[in-house]
């Protein structure tokens, strides 16, 4: 520990193992600047200016003794590597952050098997459908800056998306409609009776599951039937938790996901969409759609005066999320993965050739595990931001207003998630709600989370909030964010998207229990496929 005292002043502030981010500490300067280090080893004298601000006007209170996440780390270790074994997967990634600080980074596999390239933190795939939840902080800033009306028509922003009629009656799709995927608007399936058949019957299976469970805890006999209708029953229930509306498996079948055209534009890819019909009243249904988002992409547009892509990288480099670019085929992006899938014959070749700029809102964007992690905790800080006793009034303020996050973590009436079946869908989120209905039973805890899967890989971001003690936060000892933060991204098959689902739960697990911590989570885990 290293004990810096302000000329003139008593004073201090303290430096905890300052070579655990990669620096030492170099000469002090009077004022409000340090030069610190980088620990380099082919480049010792590169230096770093590190602007700190003395805010204390009494000695530091000693703080909390640094846990040790050594054992959870080694057990969630284990746990991908048998993930990677048993499907099969090149490369994985993961990243944990407890308390705003990552405490875990780590690649596993290869992200290049050709050149025999491993994965490492800073290797960067593709997220894919958390990419909606990067949109979703545009939308929302320009909401705050009274740019974007959640409420009004999207012809308000974009006129070349034609008005709707549903059945005779003209209908109006709303922002805030968009991003809770309850627009109507159609996902990658074209044929409409199709996804209602799929729905009817998810939704059939769905309910007989519920009310089996419902039964089971009010301690009701169930009717005895035979073993081959329990068998299907069992069945129907595991093609369920990926066949309701925006489950994953039947959209990696349709053509349009495998698009190899190039748009210059995000206007020019309404063109794919824009004149089809609506699948259900706007407001009345849940239907998960990327192309929701690709009409979001143009509206964020025209709100923002900017080119949505200019818009997004330039809130990237606020945000320091500097390796978290556009899955752009033409452009050099270092550290970039490759992408596999698995042949008839089981075999290992490259993915086939797509392009993803019809879909840079929903779809379009790579980025690195520390990069997610910091984009969690912007999310958590902003969220916690006002409950915190601010240190002589300089906290400094979130990215977003907190009443703004806890918006955006609401769920949403007539919404699912087709990957927790604890959760709804709220904006650009899926959220589970803190519950427990029984003593000494399984507590829900309250989180955030998102998953994506596209050619080549799969990926989950989930953010677990601590429950925040009142005499903690006025003591001012603490600060924000609190809480875990996990992502996780696998580079393999793309029915890996369930592994990684179950994998990013227990790594959660891991980091929970046995540690002391209940708090924040922020996890990123990501999955070559």
């Amino acid at each position: 520990m290293v004990k810096l005292q302000r000329s003139g002043t008593k004073s201090t502030t303290l430096l905890e193992n300052p070579s655990i981010c990669g620096l030492s500490l170099g000469k002090k300067k009077s004022g409000k600047i340090l030069i610190l280090k980088l620990i380099n080893p082919n480049n010792e004298n590169k230096g770093v200016l590190l602007h700190c601000y003395f805010l204390q006007t009494q000695p530091a209170s000693p703080l909390p003794p640094p846990r040790d996440f050594g054992a959870a780390i080694e057990r969630s270790r284990d746990l991908l590597r048998r993930v990677k074994d048993e499907a099969g997967i090149p490369g994985i990634l993961v990243g944990v952050s407890v308390d705003g600080k990552e405490v875990w980074s780590e690649g596993l596999g290869y992200a290049d098997v050709e050149n025999r390239v491993v994965c490492k933190p800073e290797t960067i795939m593709r997220i894919a459908s958390i990419s909606k939840c990067l949109t979703m902080m545009a939308v929302a800033k320009l909401w705050e800056e009274g740019k974007l009306d959640l409420d009004a028509p999207v012809q308000k922003y974009v006129p070349e998306f034609p008005e709707k009629v549903y059945e005779g009656e003209k209908v109006t799709i709303t922002t805030r409609l968009l991003v809770s995927h309850l627009s109507g608007i159609r996902h990658y399936e074209k044929d409409i009776t199709k996804v209602k058949e799929e729905k009817e019957k998810a939704n059939r299976v769905f309910k007989q599951t519920k009310d089996k469970e419902q039964k089971e805890k009010e301690g009701k006999e169930i009717e005895k039937t035979d073993s081959a209708k329990l068998r299907k029953e069992h069945e129907g229930e595991v093609k369920s938790r990926n066949s309701k509306p925006g489950g994953k498996d039947k959209e990696f079948e349709q053509e349009e996901y495998y698009l190899k055209e190039k748009f210059e534009s995000v206007f020019e890819s309404l063109k794919i969409f824009k004149n089809d019909p609506l699948f259900f009243k706007p407001g009345s249904q849940f239907l998960y759609s990327t192309y929701g988002f690709t009409l979001l992409s143009a509206i964020v547009e025209r709100a923002s005066g900017q080119k949505f892509t200019d818009y997004m990288l330039k809130m990237f480099r606020d945000l320091d999320m500097l390796s978290t670019v556009l899955d752009d085929n033409e452009a050099m992006i270092y550290n970039r993965a490759r992408c596999y899938v698995y042949n008839k014959k089981g075999r290992l070749v490259n993915a086939p050739y797509v392009d993803n700029s019809y879909k840079w809102a929903g779809g379009g964007f790579l980025s690195s595990v520390g990069d997610l992690l910091k984009f969690g905790n912007a999310l958590l800080y902003s969220y916690q931001a006002g409950q915190f006793k601010s240190t002589n009034g300089k906290l400094l303020p979130g990215y977003l207003k907190p009443d703004t996050v806890a918006m955006m973590w609401t769920p949403v009436p007539k919404t699912e998630v087709s990957w927790d079946r604890d959760g709804k869908y709220a904006m650009a989120w899926a959220v589970v709600e803190k519950n427990q209905q029984c003593g000494c039973c399984r507590q829900q805890k309250h989180y955030a989370s998102h998953t994506g899967g596209a050619v080549g890989a799969s990926s989950v971001l989930l953010i677990l909030p601590e429950e925040l003690d009142s005499e903690a936060i006025g003591s001012g000892l603490v600060a924000p964010p609190r809480g875990v933060i996990k992502r996780v991204k696998l580079e393999s098959l793309m029915s890996t998207y369930k592994l990684g689902k179950r994998a990013a739960a227990e790594v959660i697990a891991n980091f929970t229990q046995g540690t002391g911590v209940d708090r924040n989570l922020s996890i990123e885990y990501q999955i070559q496929s």
